[in-house]
Formats: structure tokens, sequence, C-alpha cells
């Protein structure tokens, strides 16, 4: 089984290098439950197909220019990782530079729970 500190680790180069969906496929629990920080359908998603398809709505509808992401930040199970993109938004052409923390809680090897924190928009 795989330490929380490769865990994180391996979720940040995989993020770095584009390859979030991969990430996602190699280490979220098959009960995973994704949290963002709006009211509607996206704001609690829970199992790992589910939370898939919402990654895929968001890249199918986001120009993704560029993404970085720095961490890991552990604590105990849980660790943090900090995204920057600077994406457009297909439907309006409104091109945003965000940033979002992610805090993830490991259980059994596996991503348990993400929950996203949204930071400078704009």
């Amino acid at each position: 089984m795989a330490t929380i500190e490769e865990i994180a680790k391996d979720t940040v180069e995989m993020n770095r290098s584009g390859a979030s969906e991969e990430a996602g496929d190699k280490h979220w629990a098959d009960d995973v439950v994704s949290k963002e920080p709006m009211d509607g359908p996206m704001a609690r998603i829970q199992g790992k197909a589910a939370v898939k398809a919402k990654g895929e709505w968001w890249f199918a509808n986001h120009e993704v220019h560029s993404v970085d992401a720095e961490g890991p930040y552990i604590h105990g199970d849980q660790f943090i990782v900090k995204f920057k993109m600077d994406v457009t938004v297909k439907e309006s052409g409104q091109r945003l530079q965000m940033e979002e923390m992610a805090l993830y809680t490991v259980k059994d090897g596996k991503i348990a729970e993400e929950s996203f924190f949204f930071g400078g928009q704009g």
C-alpha cells in the first residue's frame, strides 16, 4: 500500500505534467467524495466514475492554457496542493487566472475525499 507521502508527491507531479485525470484514476478510492465551494449538483459528488465525469465536464468547458501544482503540504492522513490555472471559459471567452487549494484525505492507501477552496480569480 502506498504511503501518504508517495500518493501526495505523485499527485502533484502528475498534475504538473498535465495528467490530472490519470492521477485520479490511479489514486482515488472507488467511493471518493469530491466537494466544491458552490451550490448545485457539483457541490458534492461521490464515486470514482462521477468524479471523473465532473473533471471531463470541466476540461470540455475550459481551454486550459497552463496549470501549476505546488506542494504537497502533508499533515497526518491529509495533504494540500495549491493549483494555479490560466484558463478560458469556452462559452463566454473569458480568460481567468485562478488559484485554488485542494485538501485531500487518504484512507487505506487511496484518496477518499477531495475538497476545493477557491482563491483569486480574474
